[in-house]
């Protein structure tokens, strides 16, 4: 399994969680991105566009 196919199998299971949890765990994720700049976003987008 690619790594890619990896995270969206992970981004579809926080979407469901966040339809039956009405807690906003996708935006709170996309904000502490977003704010924070965490390195290892960073790498996961490079991995995701080298492989």
């Amino acid at each position: 399994m690619s790594i890619k196919t990896k995270y969206i199998i992970g981004l579809l299971l926080l979407g469901i969680v966040d339809v039956v949890i009405p807690v906003p765990i996708l935006e709170v994720v996309l904000i502490y991105v977003i704010l924070a700049k965490p390195p290892w976003f960073r790498d996961i987008v490079q991995k995701i566009y080298t492989e």
